[in-house]
């Protein structure tokens, strides 16, 4: 492929065109470069030559560029509305990952230990594998949609603001989560599942809150920004 179309893909990324209308449209420059090529050579021109004239028959990079990115129609959500991109859609994600770690904790407190105080007690067998599922909900979400926007992030080109305000938040909300479980009110009753967001009541606990944000962020963040250093390596070079 040209360099010209390469230059043309990130200037439509940077521009916000959504990834699948840039490579439906470089595929059709594409075909029009082969049919420009192929007068050119039925013309008399060695492929060098025709080469050269095709490419100058296309267009420019700012020419061929404008007319996507001045088309709204094919700009991509992240640049229409990253506020709901990185900001809205990835806390609805994230409180469906947390609803779902809450229930498969109730449900295997009903099913498994049903006359229990609480579920955080010893277990084994297969109550470790369903306990484990909502464990691992509640423990790893907020960094795999944390990769999911850094994911998005790079294929769009888009700025680190957005997509740093949302892992932020999303780390933020993972450090200072907990669920408590409720004792049942009488006998057989199963007991209530919450969730709350809470830095704790000491100083101590605070700081462990704020740590595990940290904690969060950084590994949610590390694809953007290894990422970012590669893209930065051949510039400094």
């Amino acid at each position: 492929m040209p360099r010209l179309f390469d230059e043309i893909r990130e200037r439509l990324l940077l521009a916000g065109v959504a990834p699948r209308h840039v490579r439906r449209y470089l595929s059709e420059l594409g075909e029009h470069l082969d049919d420009l090529r192929a007068e050119e050579v039925r013309a008399g021109r060695s492929r060098e030559d025709a080469e050269s004239a095709a490419l100058a028959r296309l267009g420019g990079v700012e020419e061929l560029s404008r007319a996507m990115i001045e088309r709204r129609e094919f700009q991509a959500w992240c640049a229409r509305a990253p506020w709901a991109t990185f900001g809205l859609a990835p806390l609805l994600v994230l409180a469906g990952a947390y609803l779902a770690a809450c229930l498969i904790l109730w449900s295997g407190w009903r099913i498994f230990l049903p006359g229990a105080d609480s579920p955080f007690v010893r277990i084994d067998g297969l109550t470790i594998v369903y306990f484990g599922i909502g464990r691992d909900l509640y423990s790893y979400s907020p960094v795999l949609i944390g990769w999911g926007l850094a994911l998005v992030a790079i294929r769009q080109r888009v700025r680190a603001v957005w997509p740093a305000v949302g892992m932020a938040v999303m780390a933020l909300i993972a450090g200072t989560a907990q669920v408590h479980a409720g004792h049942p009110v009488a006998a057989g009753e199963a007991g209530r599942i919450s969730m709350g967001l809470t830095l704790g009541s000491s100083i101590q606990d605070a700081l462990h809150c704020l740590l595990r944000a940290l904690a969060v962020f950084a590994v949610a963040a590390l694809p953007m920004v290894v990422w970012r250093l590669r893209r930065a390596r051949p510039q400094s070079s």
